[in-house]
């Protein structure tokens, strides 16, 4: 795992360098020298926070996910309404 240090002056010239160098590990920005912030890939995130996906973030993402859905058993019954 690589940590990646930018100053806030680097992070706001080049965004892009700290989202390509969160995928190999955290970055941390400063503010006059000390750690203020940390980026993290949303994959490290999760896995460090033991988030779940829920089913809107599922079906949105790209990637083919298995989805076993039972076979449904039960019939339709006719009700009496008043």
């Amino acid at each position: 795992m690589a940590i990646t240090t930018l100053s806030s002056r680097e992070f706001n010239q080049d965004t892009s360098r700290a989202k390509k160098a969160s995928f190999e590990g955290p970055v941390f920005i400063t503010d006059r020298g000390k750690p203020a912030h940390v980026l993290l890939s949303i994959e490290e995130y999760r896995r460090i926070t033991g988030q779940r996906l829920n089913i809107a973030e599922l079906l949105g993402m790209p990637e083919d996910i298995e989805l076993e859905i039972p076979q449904r058993t039960e019939r339709a019954v006719a009700v009496d309404l008043p």
